[in-house]
Order: C-alpha cells, then sequence, then structure tokens
C-alpha cells in the first residue's frame, strides 16, 4: 500500500472540525465502546478498512509519534499532547472522555498554528531567496 499521500495540514484541521461537531460521541458502528481518538476517525488510514490494513508506519501521525513508539500496534495512542508528555494512551486508563477531548483540541490547535506559523516562514524565506536571485 501506497505512503498517506494526504496535506498533514489539511488532514489535522479536518480532525479538529470531526472534534467540534461531535464526531467521537457515541459511535453508530460500535456503540457498546468508548470512541477512540484518531482511530475512529477519517484521520486513521485503516478507518473503516476491512481487511487489507494498511501499516500504521504509513501514517502522517508518525511524525509525532516518539520513535521509541513507532513500533507500538497503535502509535498514534502514544503522541505527547502537552508538555508533560500526556498521551492517549495514558489519558484512556485515567481520564474521562472530555478530559481526552479536550487535551486533543489543544493539542490539535497549538499544533495546527505551528504548522501554519512555519508554513508563512519557509514562504517569506522563499519569497526572500527569489528576490535576492534576481
Amino acid at each position: 500500500m501506497p505512503k498517506d499521500e494526504r496535506n498533514l495540514l489539511e488532514v489535522l484541521e479536518l480532525e479538529l472540525c470531526f472534534l467540534h461537531e461531535g464526531g467521537y460521541g457515541r459511535l453508530l458502528r460500535a456503540p457498546w465502546r468508548a470512541p477512540l481518538i484518531f482511530e475512529d476517525s477519517l484521520t486513521c488510514l485503516n478507518y473503516d478498512a476491512r481487511g487489507n490494513r494498511a501499516p500504521c508506519s504509513e501514517c502522517l501521525l508518525m511524525e509525532f509519534v516518539p520513535s521509541e513508539h513507532g513500533t507500538e500496534k497503535i502509535p498514534c495512542r502514544h503522541i505527547p499532547l502537552d508538555a508533560d508528555g500526556q498521551t492517549l494512551k495514558m489519558l484512556y486508563a485515567c481520564g474521562t472522555q472530555q478530559e481526552i477531548e479536550e487535551a486533543l483540541e489543544i493539542w490539535l490547535k497549538t499544533t495546527i498554528h505551528r504548522m501554519e506559523q512555519d508554513r508563512v516562514k519557509a514562504e517569506s524565506a522563499s519569497a526572500q531567496c527569489h528576490a535576492v536571485a534576481i
């Protein structure tokens, strides 16, 4: 299966919309369990996959997974969501759904903002290089 070709910033923005629209409310396809962040949204390469699953190593979210957790069965559960290193795996063990969604929202907003700033800086640097070359 090919590597995930989606735009990371767009994927994170869609994940934030999904969260704001209540996407992690009660799941119609699995109402007996709590929703799983990323895994139960279109962010996941294997969302609704049946049988032919893509390896998580091909997912865009691997950029945020610490290298020591890259080979875990579900690496996205190990993404640090805050400065203290709190992860989904930790929150699943001792957090409420509201706490999990609040941590995700803060992480998404912070990450999106940082990526947008990086893009503006890169575009500015590129424009300056182009101006110097002329």
